[in-house]
């Protein structure tokens, strides 16, 4: 007679991780930046440009932090960060409507999110990005997102495990639509800060920073290290990155510590503008 079955084992628990594809995402520098931030931090962590949140969801996997402060001036990012937060089932329950077809497609985006509860909202973003052409996030100067369909039968709209790893690992965050200085106004010794704006461009061309509109000007990275000086002035550790721009490199040549790094860009309105490039972490 055959044996007694084995007991079926539960497949085990899906680490946290970026649910949204963002320009400048942070997956390749993660072993650089991880190493630079404490083992444990005893207060807060703060990250006032939250894009896709890589460095937020691997301190949570790591079991590095135990409460967050993350900010972003664009209101669509953070408001699918609080539905996955707090309504990940409705979000999901969304997602399994919506279809990777062009007609579809468009007619989602012509959507306007102020017509939908929170958990709609979330969804449609998650599935443009999904379905969008090369994971951008771009919005017109109406305010408008303007990404065409991306053409991708494989595209995966609704990864149930993956967005409720995130909700869990959301529940340890405050979610904030506010400026930078407002958030970082609140960072004290034990805390700790992690800075990544809309980067300087290297060329005229390679600019991508129309998350929101306005973009993120020189002014606003003067505004930033003006800022990061002050935090580390009063013993706030704070560890930011950017491209290896000239302004930026003279922006940051005194008080603070450089190191360049080569990565490789996969989100850009250009497939030829993709590639490796070198970027600055700055301490």
């Amino acid at each position: 007679m055959p044996g007694p079955a084995e007991p079926r084992t539960a497949d085990p628990p899906r680490e946290p991780a970026p649910f949204l594809k963002w320009a400048g995402g942070k997956r390749q520098l993660l072993p650089e930046i991880l190493r630079r931030v404490p083992a444990l931090i005893a207060g807060t962590y703060f990250e006032p440009f939250l894009g896709g949140g890589a460095v937020f969801f691997a301190l949570v996997a790591q079991g590095r932090l135990h409460h967050a402060v993350l900010c972003d001036v664009n209101a669509d990012l953070i408001g699918t960060y609080q539905a996955v937060r707090d309504q990940v089932d409705e979000v999901i329950e969304a997602l399994r409507d919506h279809q990777n077809e062009a007609a579809y497609f468009y007619r989602i985006r012509s959507t306007p999110p102020e017509s939908l509860s929170l958990a709609e909202r979330g969804a449609r973003l998650i599935y443009l990005n999904r379905c969008g052409y090369n994971g951008l996030y771009r919005v017109n100067a109406s305010g408008k997102f303007n990404v065409p369909f991306g053409r991708n039968p494989n595209a995966t709209i609704c990864d149930q495990k993956g967005l409720r790893a995130a909700s869990d690992a959301l529940q340890v965050a405050e979610l904030r639509i506010e400026d930078f200085a407002t958030a970082l106004g609140e960072a004290r010794q034990g805390d700790f800060v992690y800075c990544d704006p809309p980067y300087v461009p290297l060329s005229a061309t390679s600019s991508f920073t129309s998350y929101t509109r306005g973009g993120f000007t020189l002014e606003d990275q003067k505004r930033l290290r003006n800022l990061a000086l002050e935090l580390k002035r009063g013993r706030v550790p704070v560890l930011l990155s950017n491209s290896s721009a000239p302004c930026v490199v003279d922006l940051y040549s005194t008080g603070f510590r450089r190191t360049e790094v080569d990565v490789r860009r996969s989100v850009n309105c250009q497939p030829g503008g993709r590639g490796t490039v070198s970027e600055l972490l700055i301490e």
